[in-house]
């Protein structure tokens, strides 16, 4: 695992300005700190941080060809590498390591783009052809690994592995963008391909970008999600669920370093665990966070699994009184980032980086295999929008969500005010409204009338809706799983654990989002996958003989922390001091007195606006940061 960058002329030769480049890619030294490597010439400067995972003696990169004539920087690994390093040696490729870095290099000589068709693995990589003055960018499928690029005034295009590295690029317009905002609190993140930055993007989960000089900018896709050609059943499912995950789990399990696991006591990490004991004889290292309110922590599950398959364990509670890390937090994700879970994940990674250099994790299942709640509640919804014509569902619904109390205090199920909103709203628009940070109308009590304005009418629902045009099935479950792989996977999911695994010079793996295991897993019926109102019923199922029933079929508790009873207490000062600083109070966004307003309901114990209040600290601390 690593940390990419570079500059390219895009208009004029001009020799790359090595001592720049040095200093903006050692601004992200945390994500390779073994090694570093460089090459410039007049049209482009690629640079490289290592992380030594694979060939720990034969990696350093910028990694060239046989006449060195085709360079490639690399973030991440190629499973598949040693399949594919024969396949190419057979047809000519001389390699000079043992790198699945060097795979990429001949598998462009060879296939050109199509290349990105047979690579396994998470990835982000930029390959220089001098042959052909041709500059390449991929990011893996799923997202995985992140790239962000922007053109600079000077006519250069800038591209790293972390937003740090371009916004400290002298030329670089770092003017925010207007709707990053509205994205923001509805999310909890900016989705792909935009950023905070009005002139920087991401690179999209499965595109890529091909540019010479004087070529436009124009990323385009080589891989989506295809809507399945036949159903499994449900002896298909059960027969091959096992055969599917040990395989995605047994080549993530290639290192030349200290390989262990994250273990929290959920059913997907345990699933993993269970797969890497039956994979290897040595007992697996395994490691957990907890805190020390009992309803977030997850501990003496994750030792159940533990001590039913022996691993090497380590633990860390967290105490409710230890906040020390909130401005980190803050700070790693160089944009607004509203995931609270970014604090325990960060924990863990550095918790695990003690003792090994590579965990796999069990990210991905809920949306592989339709373990979220929301999902269940979707499909209610929907058989009551089908049923229902608009005309009377909208204005029945649509009065009811406007005059149900906010219940946050409820139990459950008499929480109807979202419920009766979706009802009201087509399919798109009432996932948006159940998988919102700070749903429509709250967002717009707490922005101000002139940004409300700015706005003309914009919402962030206009990415799902465009996502949804090319979603690969009609069916309603299979629908919102294709919204979340565009949508919360790249931006919200591996986002965090990208930053907090690097923060930590950790790399992570997530065998539940292999794309293979991904494509064979759509074709899963929704039927199967949530049954008698339980989610990831097939996956349960297939799992029952390595897992206790304790651990497959109690209530999901999620990893989040107690955000509602610290911004009553050790927080308290801090949202005053933050949430209500001038740079948030005159930054034009928000209505100052909604802001005091969900300050003071909150701390008096009248409303839990603890999502919200997270969303709005972690924002403050970004907006501190551009004007400090």
């Amino acid at each position: 695992m690593c940390g990419i960058a570079g500059i390219m002329n895009l208009q004029r030769a001009d020799q790359i300005d090595l001592r720049l480049l040095q200093h903006i890619n050692r601004l992200q030294r945390h994500r390779g700190p073994d090694d570093e490597g460089y090459y410039t010439d007049e049209w482009v400067g690629l640079a490289h941080r290592r992380l030594s995972i694979i060939d720990l003696s034969g990696g350093h990169q910028p990694l060239f060809n046989e006449d060195h004539t085709v360079a490639v920087v690399f973030n991440g690994e190629i499973y598949n590498f040693s399949t594919l390093a024969s396949e190419l040696k057979n047809l000519g490729h001389q390699f000079r390591t043992l790198s699945d870095t060097e795979v990429i290099v001949h598998a462009w000589e060879q296939w050109g783009t199509d290349c990105l068709k047979r690579f396994r693995g998470m990835f982000a990589f930029a390959l220089w052809d001098k042959n052909t003055h041709t500059l390449f960018l991929a990011r893996d499928r799923l997202g995985k690994k992140p790239l962000f690029y922007t053109v600079t005034r000077k006519g250069q295009l800038i591209f790293a592995s972390e937003m740090k590295v371009l916004v400290s690029h002298p030329d670089v317009d770092c003017s925010l963008r207007n709707e990053m905002a509205e994205e923001y609190f509805m999310y909890g993140y900016i989705p792909d391909p935009f950023t905070a930055y009005r002139n920087i993007f991401k690179l999209p989960a499965g595109h890529a970008l091909t540019l010479q000089p004087g070529s436009q900018i124009s990323p385009f896709q080589y891989w989506d999600l295809a809507a399945p050609a036949s159903a499994l059943s449900w002896h298909e499912t059960q027969e091959a669920l096992i055969e599917q995950l040990q395989e995605a789990v047994r080549i993530r399990m290639i290192a030349d370093v200290p390989l262990g696991a994250f273990l929290s006591g959920g059913v997907d990490s345990s699933a993993v665990v269970a797969m890497m004991s039956g994979l290897q004889s040595e007992p697996v290292n395994t490691c957990a966070i907890g805190f020390d309110q009992a309803r977030f922590d997850e501990t003496r599950y994750a030792r159940l699994i533990a001590d039913q398959y022996q691993t090497t364990h380590f633990e860390q509670q967290v105490s409710a009184d230890d906040v020390s890390l909130i401005e980190i937090i803050g700070r790693l994700y160089d944009e607004p980032f509203a995931d609270d879970s970014a604090l325990p994940t960060f924990l863990v990674c550095q918790l695990a980086r003690q003792r090994v250099t590579v965990a796999l994790s069990g990210d991905g299942g809920d949306e592989v295999f339709a373990g979220y709640r929301r999902y269940r509640f979707h499909l209610a919804e929907q058989k009551v929008r089908d049923m229902l014509p608009s005309p009377i569902r909208q204005p029945v619904f649509g009065f009811l969500g406007h005059m149900y109390p906010k219940a946050d205090w409820a139990p459950q199920r008499f929480r109807a005010k979202t419920t009766f909103q979706s009802l009201a709203l087509d399919t798109v628009d009432a996932y948006a409204n159940t998988m919102s940070k700070i749903r429509y109308q709250d967002r717009q009590a707490l922005f101000s009338p002139a940004y409300r304005h700015s706005l003309n009418g914009y919402t962030g629902n206009h990415i799902l809706h465009q996502h949804a045009l090319n979603a690969p099935s009609d069916d309603p479950l299979k629908q919102i799983q294709y919204l979340d792989f565009k949508t919360w996977l790249p931006g919200g999911i591996l986002t965090k654990v990208d930053r907090a695994s690097m923060a930590n010079s950790l790399e992570v793996r997530s065998p539940l989002l292999d794309h293979q295991l991904l494509e064979w897993a759509f074709r899963i019926p929704a039927r199967d996958n949530i049954r008698k109102q339980e989610g990831k019923y097939s996956f349960k199922k297939a799992l029952e003989p390595w897992l206790p029933e304790d651990i497959l079929y109690r209530p999901k508790m999620g990893f989040s922390m107690p955000l509602c009873h610290w911004f009553r207490h050790q927080l308290r000062p801090l949202l005053q001091e933050q949430i209500l600083s001038p740079v948030m109070l005159d930054s034009g966004y928000f209505a100052p007195e909604q802001l005091k307003k969900m300050i003071a309901e909150h701390t008096s114990n009248r409303r839990d606006h603890g999502v919200a209040l997270w969303s709005l600290l972690m924002f403050a601390q970004f907006l501190g940061r551009q004007t400090s």
